[in-house]
C-alpha cells in the first residue's frame, strides 16, 4: 500500500512537472555589452512542443540554430549547433521568470566567469518594442539556385601577388594612403619582384544611392580616379565586400545587391575581390554557403572584366572541396593571422595535407604576410616567406611599404624564393619528415623540386637531408636560395638551422 502510494506520488509529480513547464514559445529580445565594448543585440525565438522546445538564435551578423531545448519548472537548457559539421554543439542552462529568462554557458570557461544573457518576451501585450525589428534581421533573399560547378575564369594561372591593407592599417586607410603605397611598391623593387595587386580592404565603404548602387565614403572620394592612378603605375588594383548584409566592420556589403555591386566593381575598374564571409550566417545557412559564393563569381564574369576572385570564410566547411567549383581562384584555410611567430607558424605548418586542393587557378589561402610589421625576428620573417612560398600561397604584402628596413626588402623580394612560389608547375609543397620540432618539406617543380628544412624549436639544430630518402638522385645540384651559393651534397646535405629558422634549398 505504501509502494503504491509512493508510485502514484511520483506519477502525479512528474505529470504536474510537464503541465508547470512554462511555455516559451514566441520571440525574446536582449542586448549585451562584451569585454571589449563591443555592443550586441538580437532575438532567441522559441517554438516550444511541451516542456521541449526548438529555435534560432538572430542577430545582424549571425543566425544559429537551438536543438535539444527543456523546460523543467522554472529551469531552461538547450544547445546551440555549430556551424562547423564537425563541431561540437554548445550547452546553456538558465532560469525562467515570466517575460524574463536568463541563462549562461553550462560549461564555465576557463579564464572569468561566464558571461549572463538576459532575455526580455516580445508580445503585443507589452510595450516593449526595441529596434531593430525582428522582420528586418530575417532572410530577405530568394532560394539561391542550386550548386553547380563551373569552369575556371582563366586567372591567377600562378598565385596572386600584391599587398592588402588591413595588417597594418586596419580601418586607418585612405585614398592619400593608396596612392603613397603604389608609389612604394615600384620605387622598392616590390613590383618589379612581382607585386602587382594592389588590394584596399573593409572600411572603404559607404551608404548606397536612391537606385542601390554601393558608394564610397568620404575617405575615397573617387574610386575609379584611384584605380586609374594604380593602373598607370603598371599595378592591379583590387577591393572588399562580402556576400552578407554588413562587412566585418559593420559597413555596407554586398547582400541583394550581388550584381549591382559587380558591374560598380567593373566601371570602377577593380582588378581583385575578397568577398568576406562576416555577417552572411545571418541570412544565408550553412548548406548555401557555396551558392552565395557562386552568386559573386556569376555576377563578377558577367560584367566582362576579368576579376580575381578571392574567397574569405575561414576555410570552414571543407571550402577546398567546392571553393574553385564556385568559381574562387583563391580561398582562406584559416582565420586571421597576426604578427606573432605562435600565429604565422600554428597557420603555416598547419596546411600540410591541403595540397590536393592547389593548382594553377585555384589557391589555398593561409592568409596575408606578416613580414615587415615588427613583432617578430628576421628568421621568423624568413620562415614566413619561405613557408608561404612551399605552400605556394598568394604572397601578399601586409606592412607599410613606405617605411621598409633594408632586411624587410631584402626578405620581401628574393626572387629566388619568390620563383618557388610562382613555379609553373602550380604545386604546393608538403611534409616529408618531422622529428620533433624540426620538419622538412618538398615541393616539386616544374624544374626539379625545392626542399625546405625548418626549426621550430627554441634553439638552434643541426639538420640532414637524404636526397633518396626524397626520391631525389645522388649528385644534385643544389642552391641555397637564402645565401644565394650553390652547395655540395652528394647523398646527403647537412646544416645548422637556426631557431624559429629556415634553410632553403632548388634541387635539380
Amino acid at each position: 500500500m505504501i509502494r503504491k502510494m509512493v508510485l502514484t506520488s511520483l506519477m502525479f509529480f512528474a505529470i504536474g512537472s510537464t503541465l508547470m513547464a512554462a511555455d516559451i514559445s514566441g520571440a525574446w529580445y536582449y542586448e549585451r555589452t562584451a569585454a571589449n565594448g563591443r555592443k550586441t543585440e538580437g532575438y532567441y525565438v522559441f517554438k516550444a512542443d511541451g516542456n521541449k522546445f526548438t529555435g534560432r538564435s538572430i542577430t545582424s551578423r549571425s543566425r544559429e540554430e537551438i536543438v535539444n531545448g527543456v523546460v523543467d519548472g522554472n529551469q531552461i537548457s538547450f544547445d546551440v549547433k555549430s556551424w562547423q559539421p564537425t563541431g561540437k554543439p554548445a550547452a546553456y542552462k538558465g532560469t525562467l521568470n515570466e517575460d524574463e529568462l536568463r541563462f549562461t554557458q553550462a560549461q564555465v570557461p576557463q579564464k572569468g566567469q561566464p558571461q549572463e544573457t538576459i532575455l526580455k518576451r516580445v508580445s503585443p501585450s507589452t510595450e516593449f518594442n526595441p529596434p531593430p525589428s525582428l522582420a528586418a534581421l530575417m532572410p530577405q533573399h530568394k532560394p539561391l539556385p542550386p550548386f553547380k560547378p563551373i569552369k575556371s575564369n582563366g586567372l591567377a594561372k600562378i598565385p596572386p601577388m600584391g599587398w592588402n591593407s588591413w595588417n597594418k592599417f586596419h580601418a586607418a586607410i585612405d585614398d592619400k594612403t593608396v596612392r603613397e603605397i603604389a608609389d612604394a611598391m615600384v620605387s622598392s623593387g616590390m613590383k618589379d619582384a612581382g607585386y602587382v595587386y594592389l588590394n584596399i580592404d573593409d572600411t572603404w565603404e559607404g551608404k548606397r544611392d536612391a537606385n542601390g548602387n554601393i558608394l564610397t565614403n568620404e575617405r575615397f572620394p573617387d574610386m575609379k580616379a584611384l584605380a586609374d592612378y594604380v593602373h598607370a603605375k603598371g599595378l592591379k588594383i583590387g577591393i572588399y565586400s562580402g556576400p552578407g548584409r554588413t562587412t566585418c566592420q559593420g559597413l555596407e556589403a554586398s547582400y541583394m545587391h550581388e550584381e549591382q555591386d559587380a558591374k560598380s566593381f567593373a566601371a570602377w575598374g577593380i582588378d581583385y575581390l575578397k568577398y568576406d564571409w562576416c555577417s552572411a550566417s545571418a541570412v544565408f545557412d550553412a548548406a548555401e554557403m557555396p551558392a552565395a559564393y557562386q552568386k559573386m563569381a556569376l555576377a563578377l564574369r558577367a560584367t566582362g572584366r576579368p576579376i580575381i576572385y578571392s574567397l574569405c570564410q575561414y576555410g570552414w566547411l571543407d571550402v577546398g572541396k567546392w571553393g574553385a567549383d564556385a568559381g574562387g581562384n583563391l580561398w582562406r584555410t584559416t582565420g586571421d593571422i597576426s604578427d606573432r611567430w605562435a600565429s604565422m607558424s600554428n597557420i603555416g605548418f598547419g596546411q600540410n595535407g591541403r595540397e590536393i586542393y592547389a593548382a594553377p587557378g585555384h589557391w589555398n589561402d593561409p592568409d596575408m604576410l606578416e613580414i615587415g610589421n615588427g613583432a617578430m625576428t628576421a628568421a621568423e620573417y624568413r620562415t614566413h616567406m619561405s613557408l608561404w612560398c612551399m605552400l605556394a600561397a598568394p604572397l601578399l604584402a601586409g606592412n607599410d611599404l613606405r617605411k621598409m628596413t633594408p632586411e624587410t626588402i631584402e626578405i620581401l623580394t628574393n626572387k629566388e624564393v619568390i620563383a618557388i612560389d610562382q613555379d609553373k608547375l602550380g604545386r604546393q609543397g608538403a611534409r616529408v619528415k618531422q622529428d620533433g620540432e624540426l620538419e622538412i618539406w618538398k615541393k616539386p617543380l616544374a624544374g626539379g623540386v625545392a626542399v625546405a628544412l625548418f626549426n621550430r624549436s627554441a634553439a638552434a639544430a643541426k639538420m640532414t637531408v637524404r636526397w633518396a630518402d626524397l626520391g631525389i638522385k645522388k649528385n644534385p645540384k643544389v642552391r641555397d636560395l637564402w645565401a644565394h651559393t650553390d652547395v655540395q651534397a652528394h647523398a646527403e646535405y647537412s646544416v645548422e638551422v637556426p631557431s624559429h629558422g629556415v634553410v632553403m634549398l632548388r634541387v635539380k
